[in-house]
Formats: structure tokens, sequence, C-alpha cells
């Protein structure tokens, strides 16, 4: 594999974990498996690799992009990755009435919807009894 490659696979695997990447990459099929390359190569490698962004704004910017897109499974993922990349809660907040205004309400609802669920899961999976 390229450079490009196993810098895009590190980088994935520090925002997404090591679950996520294994069953995206090496969980690939033989349908999916050249994509999930070109995911990971062009993405990750790319653009996740360059250096004036820290992994913070490029999560922010990720989650107003997947929420004007409609992409809730990829938009549910990268809130997990903004959480480890060091944005907060509350950060998520703003960013998310951002989207509201500029989105429209139905994609901050379902943002909100989204990111409330995944704040909920991670402080049930880290011993506290509710979310935010």
């Amino acid at each position: 594999m390229s450079e490009r490659f196993e810098l895009g696979r590190q980088i994935r695997t520090q925002v997404l974990g090591e679950e996520a990447v294994r069953r995206r990459l090496d969980e690939a099929d033989a349908f999916n498996r050249d994509f999930q390359e070109l995911v990971t190569e062009y993405c990750w490698g790319a653009g996740w690799g360059r250096t004036a962004l820290s992994r913070r704004d490029r999560s922010l910017m990720n989650l107003g992009m997947l929420s004007a897109l409609n992409r809730p499974e990829e938009f549910e993922l990268h809130v997990g990755a903004a959480l480890k990349n060091g944005v907060t809660p509350e950060e998520l907040q703003d960013a998310l009435i951002q989207v509201a205004i500029y989105c429209g309400i139905p994609a901050g609802v379902e943002a909100f919807r989204i990111t409330s669920r995944v704040l909920k899961e991670q402080a049930r999976a880290a011993g506290k009894a509710d979310g935010p």
C-alpha cells in the first residue's frame, strides 16, 4: 500500500477507533474493498493528513456538512469522532444551532437527536447515569 494509504489508516484509526476501521476496511468484501481503500487513502490520508486545520476543526466542519447532506449514519460516526478530537458538548450544541439556522430546522432536529443519543451512550459507557 502507499504511504498516503498508511497515513490515512493511522489517522482513521485514531479518529474513529480500531473497531470502526476494522469493520470498514479489514472486513471489506470483494465488492467494496477498492472503495474502502480509496476512502482511506483519499479522505483520511490526503484530506485529514493535511496539517493546516486541527482534527477538532475538521470534525466540526464534517458535522456541518454531513447535517446539510442528510447523512445520519455518517453524522453519528463523526459525533463520536468529534468528541474524541476534543469537541465539547457545549461546542457541539453551538455548532448544531448553526446547522439548524443555515441548513434548516429539520436538519437541526435530526442532528440534535443523534448527538443526544451519542452523548447518552457515551455517558452510560463511562458509568455516568445520563448524558449532559
